[in-house]
């Protein structure tokens, strides 16, 4: 006798389409599925279903990993749209960057750098559009703290380079701060700016409202 018709005395029941997508399957088809391949199966020729559940779950990571996933583009976006709506409070006024660049007006410039640490020597260089320098600055012996700087040049925009010194002789490049009158705000490269008198400053480089 054939010991596989005592088993196999109807025809199997149709689960699922051929070629259906586990991933979009719910735990509880596929609960039914597992549950019907092993009452279904020959005895004398059991199917290992290792396989199987190793891939159906793969799959459901797969299908949590994208919803994870979709959920940040989400609220990546709705952060950029904050932003940008936040960023809009800027247009028509002063704001202070910290960057490289200043405005003269009316023959006067100001900006202002941050020391953490005690400095033996802060050595400033101003140069203009093509990289001339017009002034230089030197200070001795500086305690850590916040400087305030003003320079006497002709109206423009112009770089500053302030480079500190320590006592061992190691030095570093410091940012500087400075006022400038946004005009614009719009996104770029997924990335929300301000335009004004010196160019495009990205929004995460504003530290505060200018006088």
């Amino acid at each position: 006798m054939d010991v596989g018709s005592l088993y196999f005395n109807k025809s199997k029941p149709k689960i699922v389409d051929a070629g259906y997508d586990n991933s979009k399957m719910s735990r509880t088809d596929f609960m039914k599925v597992l549950l019907t391949q092993l009452q279904w199966q020959d005895p004398l020729e059991a199917e290992n279903i290792d396989d199987m559940i190793n891939n159906s779950v793969k799959l459901r990571e797969m299908e949590v990993l994208d919803t994870f996933e979709n959920n940040i583009d989400k609220m990546i976006e709705s952060i950029k749209t904050v932003s940008l709506f936040y960023a809009s409070n800027f247009i028509g006024k002063k704001v202070i960057y910290e960057g490289s660049k200043i405005v003269v007006k009316n023959g006067k410039g100001q900006f202002s750098f941050n020391l953490n640490s005690p400095a033996s020597k802060v050595d400033i260089l101003v140069t203009d559009n093509v990289g001339n320098v017009v002034d230089r600055k030197e200070f001795f012996n500086l305690t850590a703290g916040t400087y305030p700087v003003e320079v006497t040049l002709n109206d423009g925009y112009y770089n500053v380079i302030v480079e500190s010194e320590n006592s061992d002789g190691s030095k570093e490049e410091l940012k500087i701060e400075s006022e400038v009158n946004v005009s614009a705000v719009r996104k770029e490269n997924d990335k929300v700016v301000l335009d004004t008198e010196i160019g495009e400053i990205p929004i995460e480089n504003i530290i505060g409202l200018g006088g």
